[in-house]
């Protein structure tokens, strides 16, 4: 397959400023349990970054809705493995989360067949979740990310993160002009929090 077929079959992967490497993207409405967290003051979701600025924009929104549809999409697998391939670092869901089970099923697929690329994946759909990391690829991460703002990390789950508007912060990116720099914390299976400003 070649890559412009699995960017019609995906929508094609996003390329955050702050990023090391490229991502994928969902539309932030569709968060099953971020479009609740939204309405509540001090959630991390309240203020969503991916509820602002160019995710408003017509032809983002349009890309977002492509995205979102393709994950039903026989050989989305395969396409994202096409796209993905030979990258470092990839992370799932710059904006938007996990849709369901399967959807977590075929990004482990996508992760198992790009070994060589280490995987972030943040969520906040702990219900997807598999009840062993064991069945996790090595090359992927999961972070489940706690609820509220300078609230506590989940405590069901090995890999996590935080937020902050104070002390305490963990990732370097504000100091770096927003970018992670050569900062791989996220993607890091030996590092269990990660501590992030609010942005």
């Amino acid at each position: 397959m070649l890559k412009k077929e699995a960017k019609e079959i995906t929508g094609g992967l996003s390329k955050p400023s702050k990023m090391p490497g490229p991502a994928y993207n969902l539309p932030a409405p569709m968060c099953i349990t971020g479009s609740t967290l939204v309405d509540v003051i001090n959630s991390v979701c309240n203020g969503c970054y991916a509820l602002k600025g160019r995710y408003n924009f017509p032809n983002v929104k349009a890309a977002l809705a492509r995205r979102l549809q393709s994950l039903q999409h026989p050989q989305w697998v395969f396409a994202m493995t096409v796209l993905i391939k030979g990258e470092e670092v990839f992370r799932w869901h710059d904006s938007g989360d996990l849709q369901s089970v399967q959807h977590l099923k075929n990004i482990f697929e996508v992760c198992s067949r790009t070994p060589d690329t280490m995987h972030w994946l943040p969520t906040r759909e702990a219900k997807f979740l598999p009840l062993s990391t064991d069945s996790i690829p090595k090359n992927l991460i999961i972070r489940v990310s706690g609820t509220k703002v300078n609230g506590a990390a989940p405590s069901f789950w090995p890999w996590t993160s935080q937020v902050t508007d104070g002390k305490g912060k963990t990732c370097p990116a504000p100091e770096q002009g927003g970018k992670c720099q050569s900062c791989r914390q996220c993607w890091d299976r030996s590092i269990p929090n990660i501590v992030y400003g609010k942005h």
